[in-house]
């Protein structure tokens, strides 16, 4: 049964259907939208097989513990520092260094920059905006250790 308001606005159960319908199809649409985007950005696999690559862990983690480095991140002037220091503070020059900059929520603007050691860091030019940056980075020291840390740059 309906009643009739004052103004002559009837409601209807045609009317509460639509409104119901309306409503949960605005939150269905918002979710697959979200769902969609966040499959879509997500980088991968940091690893091929997780339990492979755990069987080494602690192993691999000590050896790179051992060497006593210390990454710090910059731009200066549109260039990108690296400087890797030891335990007692004195610049480290690795045997071979690669890196990947880019963002935290998405791989499609990744970019690899191409390092050179000067003035005891590692500088590269690079076009990078205000943000917060991910640059990974794998180094092997001259022994054959394997370093590698995720640093976190804040572009101001």
């Amino acid at each position: 049964m309906t009643q009739t308001a004052r103004n002559g606005f009837r409601m209807t159960g045609r009317k509460v259907l639509i409104i119901a319908v309306s409503a949960f199809g605005v939150i269905l649409a918002a979710n697959l939208t979200l769902a969609f985007n966040a499959v879509s950005t997500f980088p991968g696999l940091e690893v091929e097989n997780s339990y492979v690559a755990s069987q080494n862990f602690n192993e691999e983690l000590a050896a790179q513990l051992s060497l006593g480095w210390d990454v710090k991140a910059s731009v200066e002037d549109g260039n990108l520092k690296l400087a890797i220091t030891d335990a007692q503070g004195a610049p480290v020059q690795v045997a071979h260094l690669d890196a990947v900059v880019g963002a935290a929520t998405h791989v499609r603007a990744d970019k690899t920059p191409d390092f050179r050691f000067v003035d005891g860091a590692y500088r590269a030019p690079v076009d990078i905006g205000q943000g917060n940056w991910n640059i990974r980075m794998h180094a092997v020291a001259a022994d054959g250790t394997e370093f590698r840390q995720r640093v976190v740059l804040h572009v101001r």
